[in-house]
């Protein structure tokens, strides 16, 4: 068992990056959560603003914590570019020991830097770390609860099948978040994602082509293929104040043309993980996709060009097709 005193001076040098774009509210409050922290437990804050037009920049350059360093982007790239962008400069311009990444609606409770210090990673050999994320309300966020692939684990496979390919069956259980133990797991977000510098600068900065969803999937699976050794921490909480998904649904991408990213990149990160099953699973898969456009009300056009093209793209591994590109899809007639 790990003792967990969050007492303990911390010992090593943290980074944080946030990546931005328009959602300034939910950025004050992120921002005024880590400046709330101790230099000894925070040593930077790298902030990616993805070309805001909503008074952010103004907001971000009217800042006066030292520990501030802000990039302002002159065009959207996504969170994939802006992880890519705030990592880099992390450890280029931070000399950090580890990264703790996280969208400007995703904050640590107060007090979880301290319990990540007061843990010993070099000690227990792990490369990266997975804080529990939490929505404002409480219940445990369920987009970030990190996994076991099935397909490297016979027992986690079996767990799946019989789990009828449920999230429960290869994703941390619900009561592993009341553990006071850490598990290993393969693929985790990027709310409350802890890093090694070394691990860091020992592999590829997430893709920026990505743009939004996966690339963390992506990158913590990564990490995990080349031998690196992530874990679930539950004694570390973070919140995530999400609002991807329409009010009273968990279906319906708001904006819509989320969706084209969303099932692009996880075909993507499908194929990374299963090998030769992957072909089995888009028998599945696809048809509770197709299905879910039932639940795009006055949208479903617009949701099955996003859709097709997104299979299209994802199988071909062409990562090339920009926002704009994109958000014309749903004005394209047929």
């Amino acid at each position: 068992m790990t003792k967990v005193d969050a007492q303990t001076k911390p010992a090593r040098r943290l980074v944080a990056v946030v990546v931005t774009c328009n959602r300034l509210e939910k950025l004050q409050a992120t921002i005024e959560r880590l400046c709330g922290s101790q230099a000894d437990a925070l040593a930077a804050i790298v902030v990616v603003d993805n070309a805001s037009t909503d008074g952010t920049q103004d907001w971000l350059t009217a800042q006066t914590d030292p520990r501030l360093d802000v990039i302002l982007s002159c065009e959207n790239t996504g969170g994939a570019g802006g992880f890519a962008m705030g990592m880099g400069r992390a450890l280029q311009a931070h000399d950090p020991d580890w990264l703790v990444v996280m969208d400007d609606d995703g904050r640590p409770d107060i007090g979880a830097l301290d319990v990540f210090h007061s843990l010993d990673p070099e000690e227990q050999n792990w490369d990266a770390l997975a804080a529990a994320v939490y929505y404002p309300d409480g219940a445990i966020c369920d987009m970030n609860r990190p996994s076991r692939n099935p397909f490297w684990h016979k027992g986690v496979f079996v767990r799946t099948v019989l789990c009828l390919g449920r999230r429960d069956g290869f994703h941390i259980w619900p009561d592993q978040y009341q553990s006071s133990d850490p598990s290993e797991i393969d693929i985790t977000s990027f709310v409350g994602f802890f890093v090694s510098a070394q691990a860091a600068r020992e592999v590829a900065l997430p893709d920026p082509d990505l743009f939004i969803y996966g690339d963390d999937g992506l990158y913590s699976l990564g990490l995990s293929k080349r031998g690196y050794r992530l874990v679930f921490h539950p004694a570390v909480r973070f919140e995530h104040d999400c609002s991807t998904f329409s009010a009273g649904t968990a279906r319906v991408f708001t904006p819509l043309w989320k969706a084209y990213y969303y099932h692009r990149n996880l075909l993507i990160l499908y194929r990374q993980a299963t090998g030769w099953a992957f072909w089995p699973l888009m028998v599945l898969i696809l048809p509770k996709w197709i299905l879910r456009g039932r639940f795009a009300t006055g949208q479903r056009r617009a949701y099955f060009r996003f859709l097709s093209r997104a299979v299209r793209d994802g199988l071909r591994n062409d990562r090339s097709l920009k926002l704009s590109q994109v958000k014309t899809l749903s004005d394209e007639g047929g």
